[in-house]
């Protein structure tokens, strides 16, 4: 059997051929969407197809294959099927079927109609039931009849039978493969190369694997277990995923909650969620304003809490005077800027935490030393030792901004009155045009942290007493000393080549005066 790397490579480059075969006829966003959706297609269409076989199998009927099987008959098992999956397909709507009618004439003429039809009815069979929720609109942002396929309907075919037989050609194994989550490395792959060549419209939703890793790294560290996973501006859900591949999601007693406001990026967290094998009954993610609305309120406390929220983006503030006496902000006595929203993020996640939970969190800089209800709620958060850790990450790390951001710990339960400093500003590779966390700046930052020891030009641990008669300024570079990396001079040699230099002129003039002398 191939290698996890060498089956990653095959599928990253299919993935790039099906990219360059689509290339000026899909561009970007859209190009991302068609191939998510079908990807998405495919892997439940597989996952349901083994569910079945596998219960039949045990059964006693070695031979049978879902796929081959007659529509009428399968309806008759669509309840229990739903109950347990969150859906149901027909066999004859099945990924892998409806490829094969791609190539046939019927298909040239009415495969966008056959596949608007397939992917309405999986939503469509989980109305009224537990799963309703997490299955509807997860196909809307996938048109098979928009014009940005073609002008005509047979150019609209041409271009959907590509992808699904681009998308069918991927080696990635069942769902219940275990060496390799190639699924789930298929999505992440997409997100990153769409990220990448999309600016800051891409990377918004897109949190980069490796500081994904290395949040959830800090928010699990000392669990083996947990049994709350939350994001409260989840994002495509690259976040939660992380804490999924850190601890294992069977280790995740009670799921995975998100919150995330923008339709099309919830629409990707669900997918995301089922691409992991992450089935309904075990996520939970809501669309809506996580400060205005947040729809957790009976889920909570959560004992990890990872979150790269928006930097410095405007909200209601204290024009919604009822704010104030929301239990997530008013032990500050002030609320965020209205002009930046980062700290309401930071007092909603601190307000849902477990008492014995680490909640990580990317934050914008200013957060650290900007003054007025900011500052206030620094004061807030250090008088009552709730701020573990600040690290310094590198410049230019995520798609789109190149700003060097940092992160917050915070716990409620510390062992000690101090906060830890982590200057990371040097701690990357340089990786075409960004830079990047790697394995070991990864497991650097992790020792630096889990020692809370000070470490010169690195590390400083800072007692609350010193940050409040510092004015409560968080910013790293105000206890990290930096490394001086001037050249020491040695002022004794330079003395003596600055005598030799004279000397030498001295010299010079002198043959140039007896020149002069004998013209």
């Amino acid at each position: 059997m191939a290698t996890s790397t060498q089956q990653k490579q095959e599928l990253f480059r299919t993935i790039w051929k099906i990219a360059d075969e689509l290339r000026g006829s899909i561009d970007g966003w859209d190009f991302k969407q068609y191939v998510l959706g079908m990807l998405f297609y495919r892997y439940i269409s597989e996952n349901i197809t083994n569910y079945i076989n596998s219960k039949q199998h045990e059964a006693g009927e070695a031979d049978f294959d879902y796929a081959s099987f007659d529509d009428d008959t399968a309806a008759i098992a669509k309840a229990e099927i739903v109950k347990e999956k969150g859906f149901f397909i027909l066999p004859s709507q099945l990924f892998k079927n409806v490829v094969a009618l791609a190539d046939t004439e019927e298909g040239k003429m009415e495969l966008n109609i056959k596949l608007a039809e397939v992917l309405r009815g999986i939503e469509d069979s989980a109305k009224g039931t537990p799963s309703e929720q997490d299955v509807k609109g997860l196909f809307s942002d996938l048109d098979v009849n928009s014009n940005r396929l073609g002008g005509t309907v047979s150019q609209r075919n041409e271009r959907l039978a590509k992808i699904l037989k681009g998308i069918a050609s991927m080696k990635l194994g069942g769902p219940q493969d275990n060496q390799v989550d190639m699924f789930g490395d298929a999505y992440e792959f997409l997100m990153t190369m769409y990220a990448s060549n999309a600016g800051k419209s891409g990377g918004e939703f897109f949190t980069p694997q490796e500081v994904s890793q290395l949040l959830a790294r800090i928010a699990t560290h000392g669990k083996q277990k947990v049994t709350r996973v939350y994001d409260p501006a989840c994002g495509s859900g690259s976040l939660l995923m992380q804490v999924a591949k850190v601890v294992g999601k069977e280790n995740v007693r009670q799921g995975f909650y998100g919150q995330e406001k923008v339709m099309t990026t919830y629409n990707l967290c669900r997918i995301n969620m089922f691409l992991h094998d992450i089935n309904y009954n075990h996520f939970d993610i809501a669309c809506e304003d996580t400060l205005i609305n947040p729809q957790h309120w009976d889920d909570q406390p959560f004992d990890v809490i990872v979150s790269n929220p928006p930097y410095s983006i405007p909200w209601v503030g204290d024009d919604d005077i009822t704010l104030i006496n929301d239990p997530r902000f008013s032990p500050a006595g002030v609320l965020a800027p209205k002009s930046k929203a980062d700290l309401a993020f930071t007092m909603h996640m601190l307000s849902w935490l477990a008492t014995d939970g680490t909640a990580a969190i990317v934050e914008f800089p200013g957060v650290l030393y900007r003054g007025q209800a900011e500052k206030k709620i620094r004061k807030y958060l250090v008088d009552n030792n709730f701020i573990d850790t600040v690290i310094q990450l590198p410049a230019n790390l995520f798609f789109g901004v190149s700003i060097a951001t940092c992160i917050i710990v915070l716990k409620k339960n510390k062992k000690d009155n101090s906060i830890l400093f982590i200057d990371a500003s040097n701690e990357f590779i340089h990786e075409g045009n960004k830079n990047k966390l790697s394995e070991a700046n990864i497991n650097q930052l992790m020792q630096w942290f889990v020692d809370r020891k000070d470490v010169a030009h690195k590390v400083a641990l800072i007692s609350n007493t010193d940050i409040e008669q510092n004015d409560y300024n968080l910013s790293v570079n105000s206890y990290v000393e930096q490394e001086d990396t001037r050249e020491v001079i040695d002022i004794d040699q330079l003395n003596a080549e600055i005598k030799q230099i004279v000397a030498r002129e001295d010299e010079l003039r002198k043959q140039i005066d007896e020149l002069i002398a004998n013209l």
